[in-house]
């Protein structure tokens, strides 16, 4: 299979966001850098921010102000002078294609199979002929231990199944970056591991990853670097052992005096 420039892992950056729901202000003024092959957890209490900033990353939520660039490039917008236009749909669709996206609730689609599920982005996009997205798609469903489910539709899985199909079909466009949206939470417990087992994986295959979860052993496990949101605000940031175990900011220390 030919390489495209989505294999690449990708630099996301973040500059001065800011997010409105009516009067409530869900993100303010957010400045982040992720850079290539980083794996960057989100914490954070319920309502801080994390699954706004994520869905404003790959323009699923538009920002009052401020803009995501991935390697340089706006996302959703264009450049023009001192301000910024929005892009046509098609546009915007052909730049999430480098953003893969995994939901809590998985988002597949019913009514196809689960090899369907994983191909059919590379056959919408005109990425790949049928042909080869699915053998891409039998590729994937083998790495995320499901090879032998390709026939069989979301219903007949397992809520940690369905979340590594989801997985699978992220990884089928081959991103520049993955975001992943608490991707354990909707999961029974005994459910979590596998999930999370596979991202373990892909951290350690040099994929750029954006995680907002609350597994905060798992943050310890995988990230390079924590960042700890309340209010809509970026608190601190840094390594695992810095912001988990040495915290500077009192509403982190308090959080995860709650939650470890």
């Amino acid at each position: 299979m030919t390489a495209t420039r989505h294999d690449a892992p990708a630099t996301v950056e973040v500059h001065g966001v800011h997010k409105w729901y009516g009067a409530h202000r869900v993100l303010n003024g957010v400045d982040l850098t992720v850079r290539p092959g980083e794996v960057t957890v989100v914490l954070g209490p319920s309502g801080s921010g994390k699954s706004t900033l994520l869905r404003v990353v790959n323009h699923l939520e538009k920002p009052e102000t401020g803009h995501v660039s991935l390697d340089g490039e706006p996302i959703g917008v264009r450049r023009q002078g001192t301000r910024f236009r929005e892009l046509s749909e098609r546009a915007i669709l052909a730049q999430r294609s480098r953003i893969g996206f995994v939901f809590q609730n998985f988002n597949l689609f019913p009514h196809l199979t689960v090899l369907d599920n994983v191909a059919a982005a590379p056959v919408a996009t005109g990425r790949l002929p049928k042909p080869e997205a699915l053998q891409l798609a039998r590729d994937l469903l083998g790495r995320v231990g499901l090879a032998d489910r390709a026939a069989a539709y979301p219903r007949q899985l397992s809520g940690g199944q369905q979340q590594r199909v989801a997985i699978a079909r992220a990884l089928a466009l081959r991103p520049g970056v993955i975001l992943f949206d608490e991707p354990t939470s909707a999961l029974d417990p005994e459910l979590v591991g596998e999930v999370l087992s596979v991202i373990k994986d892909l951290a350690t295959s040099g994929t750029t990853l954006v995680i907002v979860t609350h597994e905060i052993g798992f943050a310890r496990e995988i990230a390079d670097r924590v960042v700890f949101m309340d209010g809509g605000r970026i608190v601190e940031q840094g390594p695992p052992a810095e912001v988990l175990d040495r915290p500077r900011h009192a509403r982190t220390r308090d959080f995860l005096s709650k939650v470890l």
